[in-house]
């Protein structure tokens, strides 16, 4: 290779790292631009503890209606049995509807 060649190289690759350095320089600007203030990231913060904070207590509400739910301990012991289930499965979900088997059975089966 002769000395004036390797000049030419290095101006070619000093174009390709300025295009290169003025892409990245257009991609950070437009993030420092966005940047988002204390106060925004607060009130969403409290947005996302309420709204876990909401489903938890729907949780806990659910829980304490399906615990409320008479069942007969010989279905759920069908529904294990019959469909190879664990017995909690089956019996939440004899409780999710109402003690009704059949209907119980048929949404396991579907």
């Amino acid at each position: 290779m002769e000395a004036g060649e390797e000049g030419v190289d290095r101006v070619v690759d000093s174009k390709d790292f300025q295009q290169q350095s003025k892409a990245l320089d257009k991609l950070t600007d437009h993030v420092e631009d966005r940047q988002l203030d204390s106060s925004r990231v607060q009130t969403a913060m409290a947005s996302i503890a309420a709204s876990k904070e909401a489903d938890w207590n729907a949780m806990r509400m659910r829980e304490k209606e399906l615990a409320a739910v008479k069942i007969n301990s010989a279905d759920v012991d069908i529904i294990a049995n019959e469909l190879e289930l664990d017995k909690k499965l089956a019996e939440r979900t004899l409780r999710e509807h109402k003690g009704d088997a059949v209907a119980a059975i048929r949404s396991l089966l579907h």
